[in-house]
């Protein structure tokens, strides 16, 4: 069936409502929109789906929520009764439809005679994962599209493990979902006759009471905030999303009492109407944020994407640590912009040395990182005699490795990060949470505040200790169907002509985690990568430098990731430039 004839039977069905039809039929002479709407069915990839609200086969709706929900519920019920006692846990963010879309799941599981556990409004995703154990379901959802601009929303599926779906149960599920073909065998029943029979039921208040707790008891030295809270600083903004409530709640029971919330991103709206993206990788998010932090003199400027498990930080540069380098901001005021990796590598070196020096750091203490991340991760763990673990690009692949070490009693998770802006300090939530990112960073601050030095200073310090290691990214955006295609020349290139070279760093290695085969260059010798199959190139460069790409799971993108260890930051950004010069040339 062509994108033409789908367009027509969902206008013909009396499956699809009439509010679906009009929307439709308001695109009848636009034969470019009906082919992007029709030309295939939304993917629903190994987490979930993420597209563009509207109607159509590959658009984010009801129609194609339930028709997911469905494969999901069927997957469920092959599991036999314990599964589907136990339950589901769902879970919502501040886009647009999301409450729809997530009581439409509750509602289709329930007609499937699955139980459902729903939040009473919007929360955070790391607390849909925490509320997946808490609760003992056997899995979870959360509506969400991150990070994505506004026309966008998303569907994420969760484990009992309270970890994203990883092999066998994302194979599985894939499965059952491209089992159900038709969008009448989608089962349906109302909200009374579900709340009637006990099978759509509220998430309990205690779970909200129990993750706030959680968070809190990371910290380390919690005792020192209370002394320099009235000389500290913080600015916040949930950029219309989930953050604000626990973010608000988690700094005042620590002891934080100079808290600023940008007035005209606290409240939720699906529009983000302030940002043309609510990214907290963005420096354009963070400009009412950064007005307000000159306003106040804040120490630390703090975002959380949509659904809170990402954050990014400007800091204050008071005694201009990285003055005339490319990270100095160059308005009127001295905010310096870190990235997740500078974030990343911050959080973990405290977490570690601080934890060593209370005696709190065990013997088999492990630090996970992902493939595309700084490989500064790798020496602060080396530091610390912790086991370095590094997985595919994701924080699911994290969180399965807090499930590995439960199931072995092998290792105690420690810290977790990626180059996308997430952390997870603790195991006691299986997805990185930008709440507990907030916390863990506002005590670092306060730490070093007691002695006079900021985040800046202690940054630096990071690198005069391991290195001055720098990464860069660049994305490439191609939509539909010869934009996929494009993808997958460039892909087919690089493994059929694979670089020797990149900005004049040699190529020592190449990793094809597709085929699933490290090579080294200089001794010829092949091994296995020891990772699950995916479709990424990573050329390992000398002087630990290295060059990566992928295509986007979620988004129409190839992305290209680099990194480089030099002796000093001007080294280190140059090199990084000429590296991008090269991306550019490949795309």
């Amino acid at each position: 069936m062509n994108y033409q004839e789908r367009y027509k039977e969902w206008l013909d069905s009396e499956v699809f409502d009439e509010e679906t039809k009009t929307e439709l039929r308001a695109i009848a002479n636009d034969d470019k929109e009906i082919e992007d709407r029709f030309y295939k069915d939304l993917k629903f990839g190994t987490g979930g789906l993420r597209g563009v609200i509207g109607a159509g086969t590959n658009r984010m709706n009801i129609y194609t929520v339930t028709k997911a929900t469905q494969g999901l519920a069927n997957y469920i019920r092959s599991l036999g009764d314990e599964a589907i006692s136990k339950g589901v846990a769902l879970a919502y963010d501040s886009r647009n439809m999301s409450p729809e879309f997530a009581e439409a799941t509750a509602l289709c599981l329930n007609a499937n005679g699955i139980k459902t556990y729903i939040f009473d409004s919007l929360r955070p995703t790391p607390e849909l994962s925490y509320a997946v154990r808490k609760l003992n379901c056997v899995a979870g959802v959360v509506i969400t599209a991150s990070h994505n601009p506004p026309e966008y929303n998303g569907y994420k599926v969760y484990w009992e493990d309270g970890a994203q779906i990883t092999p066998p149960h994302d194979k599985n599920i894939l499965a059952h979902v491209a089992e159900v073909t038709d969008f009448d065998q989608v089962l349906k029943m109302n909200l009374a006759d579900a709340k009637e029979q006990g099978l759509y039921n509220m998430v309990p208040d205690s779970v909200d009471e129990d993750y706030y707790n959680e968070l809190v008891q990371q910290t380390i030295h919690s005792d020192i905030i209370p002394k320099i809270a009235d000389d500290m600083t913080i600015v916040f903004t949930p950029l219309h999303g989930t953050g604000n409530v626990p973010v608000q709640e988690v700094l005042k029971r620590l002891g934080f009492t100079k808290v600023y919330i940008v007035p005209e991103q606290e409240q939720p709206d699906g529009d983000f109407p302030t940002v043309a993206s609510p990214n907290p990788e963005n420096p354009e998010g963070f400009a009412m944020a950064l007005a307000l932090a000159k306003k106040v003199d804040a120490d630390i400027v703090m975002a959380t994407d949509p659904d809170a498990d990402r954050l990014g930080i400007y800091v204050k540069d008071t005694n201009g640590v990285f003055e005339g380098t490319e990270l100095a901001n160059t308005d009127d005021y001295p905010y310096v912009c870190f990235n997740a990796n500078m974030t990343g590598a911050l959080v973990a070196e405290y977490v570690c040395r601080e934890r060593k020096n209370t005696g709190t750091l065990p013997a088999n203490g492990a630090l996970c990182s992902t493939i595309v991340s700084t490989n500064l991760a790798a020496a602060i763990a080396k530091a610390y005699d912790l086991k370095f673990i590094e997985t595919l690009t994701g924080f699911k692949y994290i969180g399965e490795q807090i499930k590995f070490f439960d199931e072995n009693h092998s290792y105690k998770f420690i810290y977790g990060m990626e180059e996308s802006y997430g952390c997870l300090v603790g195991d006691y939530t299986r997805d990185k949470d930008a709440c507990g990112a907030v916390v863990m960073l506002s005590e670092v601050a306060a730490f070093y505040k007691t002695q006079g030095k900021t985040l800046c200073d202690a940054m630096e310090e990071i690198y005069e200790k391991y290195g001055y290691y720098r990464e860069g990214a660049h994305s490439l955006t191609l939509k539909g169907a010869d934009g996929e295609a494009r993808i997958k020349e460039i892909m087919n290139n690089l493994r059929s002509n694979p670089i020797t070279e990149v900005a004049g760093l040699k190529v020592v290695a190449l990793r094809d985690y597709k085929e699933d085969r490290r090579v080294d260059f200089e001794s010829k010798v092949e091994t296995a990568t020891g990772l699950p199959r995916s479709n990424v190139l990573y050329f390992e460069l000398d002087k630990d430098g290295w060059f990566a790409v992928r295509p986007s799971g979620t988004e129409p993108k190839i992305k290209f990731y680099f990194g480089v260890n030099e002796a000093t930051m001007k080294d280190a950004n140059d090199k990084l430039a000429e590296i991008k010069r090269f991306v550019v040339t490949l795309a």
